[in-house]
């Protein structure tokens, strides 16, 4: 049905980040990228999602591209030449990501490809439209979007508006004092992250607050920049599909859904599902995801 290659690529700033291209028995110039969410994430510890996707686009001929992007894993180690640099979750910065998309798409074009889509789950669905905005006209055909994240509101509703303020005041103070790469544990509960990464995670001006439904369903006033302002730009054909019990969207997800709904701009071929019985990642519920995902990439 489809084989697998195992190596790494270079982003576009040389760092090096580990793939898995399963490839269609019959040949082709379409490709799926994947780019996974933020946490303990990994393409190699997702097998049964992976083959579900790789069965399922292999069957409409689209290869799979899926690969670690630097914030995987909560620290880790990666080359840059001859250097080791310490990235992951707790070190990355959002913007990164485009580094690394172009580096994929960079790579996959000289293997042969000619037609590219990006699926980004949680955080990774962040990332998709955080590449769109800064790289207008980029050679993606169509985005898939699964589970996207609120990532600012989810920590503004876990700590508190005095719990929030002094997390975000605390990183940037230290960002600013060119401390952001220091650790702490003060704001994970059993988990490490930089100044630096927690000010990008919960910045409302900040790359990663790309879906703030928890500041439109409540009617704060966190971020100065416009409201879903990278998702406005979007206008490549876009699947958004959520998991009914998806526990990141504050028990509501076909209000989450329908807040998406109405901020698309006129025009934009957006397609809104919801898996019945899915959580966030979907988990027992990965074949039937894959086939929606593929049957809408061919359509």
């Amino acid at each position: 049905m489809y084989s697998i290659e195992h190596d790494v690529f270079e982003a576009a700033d040389g760092v090096e980040l580990p793939f898995l291209l399963h490839q269609p028995d019959r040949k082709t110039d379409a490709v799926a990228l994947y780019l996974h969410g933020n946490g303990s994430s990994s393409v190699f510890y997702s097998p049964r999602k992976l083959h579900a996707f790789a069965s399922a686009l292999a069957d409409k001929g689209i290869a799979f591209f899926a690969f670690n992007n630097r914030g995987a894993h909560y620290i880790h180690k990666l080359k840059k030449g001859k250097e080791d640099i310490r990235q992951g979750t707790a070190y990355e910065l959002i913007a990164d990501c485009v580094k690394d998309i172009d580096g994929a798409l960079d790579y996959l074009t000289k293997r042969g490809y000619k037609s590219f889509y990006l699926i980004g789950s949680s955080t990774g669905a962040n990332k998709a439209v955080l590449y769109n905005a800064k790289r207008p006209g980029n050679r993606i055909g169509k985005y898939v979007l699964l589970s996207a994240g609120d990532d600012t509101g989810l920590y503004y509703d876990m700590f508190g508006e005095d719990g929030f303020t002094k997390a975000l005041n605390d990183s940037r103070k230290k960002t600013k004092e060119g401390k952001g790469t220091e650790l702490t544990s003060q704001y994970l509960t059993g988990g490490l992250i930089s100044f630096q990464s927690l000010l990008d995670t919960i910045d409302p001006d900040g790359g990663y607050n790309i879906f703030p439904y928890h500041e439109r369903k409540n009617g704060l006033k966190l971020a100065r920049k416009p409201l879903f302002g990278e998702w406005k730009k979007m206008t490549a054909p876009t699947l958004v599909i959520y998991g009914s019990e998806d526990e990141y969207c504050y028990g509501d997800v076909p209000g989450c859904v329908e807040i998406l709904k109405n901020e698309a701009v006129a025009g934009h071929d957006a397609e809104f599902r919801i898996i019945p019985g899915a959580d966030h990642g979907f988990h027992g519920f990965e074949r039937e995801l894959a086939r929606e995902v593929a049957a809408w990439l061919i359509a």
